[in-house]
C-alpha cells in the first residue's frame, strides 16, 4: 500500500471511491474533500490517494502544520478524512494509511495527529482506539476529537502510545 498524489490522470478513478451505504453519513466523498480542500486553504489541506499496487482503494486529507490561532481550523496536525472504498474495507488499509500517516506527521516534528468523528450507531470510533486514538474531552461541530501521541522513534520503528 502506498500514498499517491491525485492528478488528472487519477483523478475521476480516485473521485469513483465509495464506502458502504450505512458509512455515508461519516464522511464525504473524495469529490466533496477535495471541495472543502480547495474552500479552505487556511487549513492547509494535504491530500492522497491510497493505492494497492497500481488500484486506487482509499483517500486521505489532513490539515498539515496549522499555525496556531486559526479560527475553525483543527490543528496543527489533523487527519480530517479517510475513506477506504467498500470493496477494500477489512484487509487494513485503513490501519496502515494511519501508520504511514502518523510516521510522516512524526517526521515533520509533530507530537501529536488530531482527529474527530461523528457519534453515532456505526461510527469508527472502535476503529481509531485500536488505533491508539483517545478522546480529548473536546467536541469540534459536534464531533469528538480524538488525539494520537506520536512518540519519537527510532529509524524504521513505528511507536504510538496506548496513553
Amino acid at each position: 500500500m502506498h500514498l499517491r498524489e491525485i492528478t488528472d490522470d487519477n483523478h475521476d478513478a480516485v473521485c469513483a471511491l465509495r464506502v458502504r451505504q450505512d458509512q455515508r453519513r461519516f464522511v464525504a466523498s473524495v469529490a466533496k474533500s477535495l471541495e472543502d480542500a480547495a474552500a479552505t486553504p487556511e487549513a492547509h489541506p494535504w491530500y492522497r490517494a491510497v493505492y494497492s499496487g497500481d488500484e486506487p482503494v482509499g483517500f486521505v486529507m489532513l490539515s498539515w502544520d496549522v499555525p496556531p490561532g486559526r479560527p475553525g481550523i483543527t490543528g496543527p496536525y489533523f487527519r480530517w478524512r479517510l475513506l477506504i472504498d467498500e470493496r477494500y474495507q477489512g484487509r487494513g488499509f485503513g490501519r496502515e494509511v494511519l501508520t504511514q500517516v502518523a510516521e510522516l506527521v512524526r517526521a515533520d516534528g509533530a507530537a501529536d495527529l488530531l482527529t474527530s468523528y461523528q457519534p453515532g450507531d456505526g461510527e469508527p470510533w472502535p476503529f481509531y482506539r485500536r488505533f491508539g486514538f483517545r478522546p480529548t474531552g473536546e467536541l469540534d461541530d459536534g464531533e469528538v476529537v480524538l488525539r494520537l501521541t506520536l512518540l519519537p522513534q527510532r529509524p524504521g520503528d513505528v511507536h504510538i502510545s496506548d496513553t
